[in-house]
């Protein structure tokens, strides 16, 4: 079955830790003039580098368009502070933020910080879940026209317009409100690799982007038909929920023709599927995959960020572009706009009333 929907493409720019805010936003401004939807920046506890969210607050001003998404994990932090922290990012960003939320599942981890052992995944992603929940109601304790700031008479803030959101979770509860007034895009965009089973179901229940690695067009589409059948049973709209297909990509030698069959690549630590080979073979991948209706778009992970994502902006998705199959310029502002989601309306404000 063809598709014609229009192709979604991000950017990991992560690699090995650097401390010069200059590279990020480089890594940034390259996505950004192929037009990309967003770049992630991966994070850990397991690992030493620079905060993702912070970095990306630096790179937010020295950019445009382009949406900024961190990874953030819910494990061993607090589910209001990420919630602040990523509203934050949204503010500056001016409506591009997103939020990878992921989990910490190993002893070292939570040995740095003392307070509770490693769980199962299935529990932690039970958590990231309730996390997501907890940071969407927060969101939007806030109406989009709380803030008054009359000098003349004082007032700040509509009180009437705040809302406690009394949420009770297996390990946290929140009263609020957000500190932080609702974001400019309502609710900034949440992304979860989908790909395992413990984190596919919070993915169908809360997440705006999946990503899934997929050896095959039919895994592909496989996965995202579940994805959307579980979305569905949740009450939410099967269509909006974007599904990329994960790849890490290593486009070292532009002579060398891809592995045939992206199983056969090497093994990755993250188990993720892989390809090897030049930018017109990975275009002529992302097209035959897209028009057979394999997914929405493909989340790409450089090898070696400099040279690969520049390969990838002015060798792959310029041919994309030529083709007329990716788009050349963004048409809106927003993250959400970029993937065609629409502004989520307040929960906790009605037409006509209050919740």
């Amino acid at each position: 079955m063809s598709s014609t929907a229009p192709l979604h493409l991000a950017a990991e720019i992560g690699g090995p830790p650097r401390y010069d805010p200059g590279h990020y936003t480089g890594l940034a401004r390259l996505a950004e003039h192929g037009a990309l939807d967003f770049v992630t920046l991966g994070d850990s506890f397991a690992r030493p580098g620079p905060d993702a969210l912070a970095v990306l607050s630096r790179v937010a001003p020295a950019t445009g368009r382009i949406g900024l998404v961190p990874t953030v994990t819910t494990t061993h932090t607090e589910p209001f502070h990420v919630s602040s922290a990523v509203a934050t990012l949204d503010w500056v960003s001016r409506g591009r933020a997103g939020w990878q939320a992921d989990v910490s599942t190993t002893g070292a981890e939570a040995r740095l910080f003392g307070r509770r052992p490693a769980a199962p995944a299935d529990e932690l992603w039970r958590e990231a879940g309730d996390s997501a929940e907890a940071g969407a109601r927060l969101w939007d304790s806030w109406e989009d026209d709380a803030e008054i700031r009359d000098v003349a008479t004082g007032r700040f803030i509509d009180r009437d317009k705040l809302h406690y959101i009394d949420f009770e979770g297996d390990s946290f509860t929140v009263r609020g409100p957000a500190i932080v007034p609702r974001p400019p895009q309502g609710r900034p965009v949440i992304v979860v690799d989908g790909t395992s089973g413990p984190a596919r179901e919070t993915a169908a229940r809360h997440a705006d982007v999946v990503l899934v690695r997929a050896t095959t067009p039919e895994q592909a589409a496989g996965a995202r038909t579940d994805l959307r059948r579980r979305a569905a049973a949740y009450g939410r709209d099967p269509g909006a929920l974007r599904v990329l297909v994960a790849l890490t990509v290593d486009l070292g030698d532009a002579e060398t023709a891809p592995e045939p069959g992206l199983e056969s690549g090497p093994p990755l630590a993250a188990g993720g599927s892989y390809y090897r080979g030049g930018p017109v073979d990975l275009a002529e991948l992302i097209t035959r995959w897209h028009r057979g209706g394999a997914a929405d778009g493909f989340h790409l992970t450089p090898i070696t960020p400099g040279r690969d994502l520049e390969r990838i902006v002015n060798g792959t998705v310029a041919l994309l572009q030529h083709r007329s199959l990716f788009r050349t310029f963004y048409p809106g502002g927003t993250l959400r706009e970029h993937l065609g989601l629409a502004r989520p309306a307040n929960r906790y404000a009605f037409e006509g009333g209050r919740a």
